[in-house]
């Protein structure tokens, strides 16, 4: 399996806590182009309070990195965006065009992935605090919604609420969400809570794409542990899906009348 696309991924260094150096960065790229990824997108952390990035210092850390990029031949394709804590702040921040979304990005291949997704939507990656559910979050996400931006939730089975009782999710499905998988999770990187949570969602077909989530080199190895178990427990079809036809899609902003 290759030809993957990986929507969620830190490997801008000394940005958040994802990479730590240049060399760092480049050695979780090749690895992950080793895996199977064709696309990997730097999502380093938007989170007033915790990390000292910006949109200006995230784009301007990630335009360094290119020059660096360039000179290899062992490297995928990168592109662009930004984790975003959903605050208050990074609330008026998306409404207001000052976020990092996901770009359209056309593939070298010039393959089209039939989707039903919006293609006057733009996808934006979020991250929910830990503990319940901020207040009034599927509205927030209607909201987003109508200002254009559809949101792409990041590892909900790593949330509290989802171990409980992962039925807490229909709203923000409703309001236009789609699920992103930390493959990672399929083998207990983050706790037992979060792999069964992750075990039932993938079981009941919930997640819309899966993706590395890796911070530093030595994550690539359970990466490609991951992957393998997906294959295993959803079967070689969905995992592609998840790991490159959805996420294309995602990225391509297929219209609806094109939908299959």
């Amino acid at each position: 399996m290759t030809s993957f696309v990986d929507l969620h991924c830190h490997w801008v260094p000394a940005i958040d806590d994802g990479a730590r150096s240049v060399e760092a960065a480049l050695a979780m790229l090749a690895g992950l182009k080793s895996a199977g990824f064709e696309l990997v997108v730097a999502t380093p952390h938007l989170r007033d309070g915790m990390f000292a990035s910006s949109t200006h210092s995230i784009q301007a850390a990630y335009a360094k990195m290119l020059a660096y990029i360039t000179r290899r031949d062992d490297m995928p394709a990168v592109a662009l965006a930004s984790e975003h804590y959903f605050d208050a702040i990074n609330f008026e921040r998306l409404r207001s065009g000052r976020g990092l979304p996901y770009v359209s990005y056309a593939f070298p291949d010039g393959a089209v992935q039939h989707s039903a997704l919006d293609a006057a939507t733009r996808s934006v990656l979020i991250e929910l605090p830990q503990g319940p559910f901020p207040p009034q979050l599927e509205q927030r996400f209607g909201d987003l919604r109508r200002s254009g931006l559809r949101v792409v939730l990041a590892h909900p089975e790593r949330q509290q609420p989802v171990w409980a009782n992962n039925a807490c999710l229909d709203p923000l499905l409703d309001a236009g969400a789609l699920l992103l998988l930390d493959v990672c999770s399929l083998i207990g990187k983050y706790g037992r809570n979060a792999q069964r949570a992750a075990e039932a969602l993938l079981d009941d077909g919930a997640y819309e794409a899966a993706c590395s989530d890796a911070h530093r080199p030595d994550d690539i190895e359970q990466v490609c542990r991951a992957i393998d178990v997906l294959v295993q427990r959803a079967g070689r079809a969905e995992a592609d899906r998840l790991l490159s036809t959805a996420p294309r899609a995602i990225l391509q902003q297929i219209p609806t009348s094109q939908s299959i």
